[in-house]
């Protein structure tokens, strides 16, 4: 079978395929727009609102910025009116004060016998090459060995128009009027003056050309103008005069502790008033020793510089013996002074003197308000006159057994158990022979306050003293009755030379006070030891072996 072969297939026709664009009736819808958000007045409307907020905000700053800086300058004007265009290093190192110092500059006094002129605190620099003010003394020892020291050429003090004229003090004190005359001591006078605004003061001046006087008138100024305290005398001004050297206190109207306690005739201080003076005495010698730096000790602590105001507010006066002791200093030694009844034992043994010096004399004026007998007494036997001899076994004896009565002033019809166990025993911590176990003048406060109980002082101050080496750390009975005799007996030869001991603030019946020896009617004796001598007539030495 065969097959025909094909014929060619027909061609198929190409077809066209074009696109052409829309026409204008067929419009192909657009997409879906997004969602709606803020309209476009809500967001000019916001924006209006954060700039006016912006505005607002930096309006405020601004105001803020004006006035605190017109309050800068303004406090920095007025200390610049206050403080002085130049100082010295040792100005800046002050005490804890409420108060910034304000040093005032007395010029030098010339050769003629007009008063100091008072440089004013914006000085030319020909006034300021001329003046050369004292820094405050910061050294361990206490002063210079030459019995005539420079007069300062000017004198830190932290008040401002503190400084007086001698007329202005003259006429304040009735020219320093035997009427007006407060008492006297080794530095010099104080009177009783009244200033032209009616201010009560009491002015102090000590005795033209003593070298002594002048020693104790740059401690003093230097001292306490740099302490605040309500339990401390406040200083008001000062005056330097040619050879006179004057300062002007407050008036402290009530006297002293020691006229209360010891002046004849008077009424028995009551056990309350005894021990609110306890510790308001003790809350000032606090503040010295630990809340100043340099802390002070003030060796002169007795009841006749224990000033009282008339709502028997303790103020602790007279800081012509205090002297700065840097806080590395162990001691400050070479002259010693204070008053003998007060004087630690280490005194005698070495001339060591440091804050705890302060202590053993602040125990002794707790004796004085416990018992109501004198430091001394002379009526007694020469070596059975010491208060703090008698004193000792008593004290223990009481504390252990709970009965005061060999103790306390008799005149004391009543008292308060607790109280007198707590001051018994802040007595007996302080008139340790061995400095190193006495207590620190704030557990004295805490104690005496009922916030630290008897016990826990003596046992927080009962320290071994044999485990401490040191002349001032002994507890030796045969060393120590043996120095005190050798101190006691040359301060009683001394006597010839020495004037009575008075307070400060206080006369008696406005008459002056006698300097005759044979009229002392006190029974402690105002004394300077020195190891080196200084010929001057009021020093004894005491050798030491």
């Amino acid at each position: 079978m065969s097959f025909a072969p094909l014929g060619t297939l027909p061609a198929v026709p190409a077809v066209n395929i074009t696109i052409s664009p829309p026409q204008n009736g067929s419009v192909v819808p657009p997409p879906p727009p997004p969602p709606s958000g803020i309209s476009k007045q809500t967001l000019a409307a916001l924006v209006v609102g954060i700039g006016l907020g912006g505005l607002i905000v930096l309006v405020g700053v601004g105001v803020f910025v004006f006035f605190h800086q017109r309050n800068k300058r303004k406090r920095a004007l007025d200390q610049n009116q206050l403080l002085p265009t130049d100082s010295s290093p040792g100005q800046d190192q002050r005490l804890h004060s409420g108060t910034p110092p304000v040093n005032i500059v007395v010029h030098q006094q010339s050769k003629s016998d007009a008063p100091p002129r008072i440089l004013s605190n914006v000085q030319s620099p020909s006034q300021q090459a001329s003046v050369a003010p004292i820094p405050p003394s910061t050294s361990s020892s206490l002063g210079s060995d030459a019995s005539h020291p420079p007069k300062p050429s000017g004198v830190p003090v932290t008040l401002a128009n503190s400084t007086f004229t001698y007329e202005e003090l003259a006429v304040a004190t009735d020219n320093f009027s035997s009427a007006n005359l407060l008492g006297q001591g080794g530095f010099g006078y104080v009177h009783k003056g009244v200033l032209p605004n009616g201010k009560e003061i009491a002015v102090k001046q000590s005795k033209s050309g003593s070298a002594q006087g002048e020693r104790e008138f740059q401690a003093e100024v230097e001292t306490i103008s740099r302490v605040h305290h309500r339990h401390l005398v406040s200083l008001v001004g000062y005056c330097i005069s040619g050879d006179h050297r004057m300062l002007v206190y407050e008036y402290i109207p009530n006297k002293t502790l020691e006229f209360h306690l010891h002046e004849g005739g008077r009424p028995t201080m009551s056990w309350a008033r005894r021990l609110k003076i306890a510790v308001g005495a003790a809350r000032g010698l606090a503040y010295l020793h630990e809340e100043c730096h340099p802390k002070i000790i003030h060796r002169d602590i007795k009841a006749a510089n224990i000033l009282l105001d008339n709502d028997f507010e303790a103020k602790v006066a007279d800081f012509g013996l205090a002297k700065f002791s840097a806080d590395m200093d162990t001691h400050v030694s070479t002259r010693v002074m204070g008053t003998f009844g007060y004087l630690a034992p280490e005194y005698a043994a070495s001339g060591k003197l440091t804050e705890k010096s302060d202590v053993f004399s602040f125990g002794v004026v707790l004796l004085e308000l416990i018992t109501g007998r004198r430091p001394v007494d002379r009526a007694k036997p020469f070596m059975d006159d010491s208060m703090v001899e008698w004193a000792r076994p008593l004290l223990m004896q009481a504390l252990e057994i709970g009965s005061f009565d060999g103790l306390v002033d008799p005149r004391l019809e009543e008292y308060d158990s607790f109280e007198m166990t707590q001051m018994v025993a802040c007595a007996a911590a302080c008139v340790r022979s061995s400095a190193r176990r006495r207590p620190r003048m704030s557990q004295v406060v805490q104690a005496l306050e009922g916030n630290l109980s008897a016990e826990d002082l003596l046992k927080e101050t009962a320290i071994d003293s044999r485990t401490f080496q040191g002349s001032s750390d002994y507890d030796s009975s045969s060393q120590y009755q043996e120095n005190l005799k050798k101190f006691r007996k040359l301060a009683l030869e001394s006597q010839d030379h020495s004037t009575s001991e008075h307070s400060l603030f206080n006369s008696e019946h406005g008459m002056p006070p006698s300097t005759s020896s044979t009229d002392n009617q006190h029974d402690t004796q105002e004394i300077e030891t020195e190891r080196a001598n200084t010929g001057s007539a009021d020093v004894c030495e005491i050798p030491i072996e």
